[in-house]
């Protein structure tokens, strides 16, 4: 697995989203409460981007902007349907103020 470096922590401000792609692959990076988290940017329901749907903060979790399903932010674990397989995770580091994320194709 390699530790590829993605942003500076200021570029996802807190409570936001935003897509990087790595090798042709998109992954999201949510920031929140000073937290990272890391999934496969595409939906595993349909081709929708993770990184555009409905963010919330209280149960750490982004809902897909196509069909509604949910997805928790820690574990990548579909929580409604339609959506029933889980998007990957990726780890997350903070090093000096820079975002690393431990990636493997």
């Amino acid at each position: 697995m390699l530790s590829v470096h993605i942003a500076a922590v200021r570029d996802i401000p807190d409570g936001t989203a935003k897509t990087f792609h790595i090798n042709g692959h998109a992954i999201a990076i949510f920031h929140i409460d000073g937290t990272f988290y890391a999934l496969d940017d595409t939906c595993s329901h349909a081709e929708a981007s993770l990184g555009e749907g409905d963010l919330d903060a209280d149960d750490l979790t982004i809902e897909c902007p196509r069909h509604g399903s949910r997805f928790a932010l820690a574990t990548g674990q579909p929580l409604n349907l339609p959506a029933y397989e889980p998007v990957k995770t990726y780890p997350v580091q903070v090093q000096d103020g820079e975002l690393f994320v431990e990636y493997s194709s």
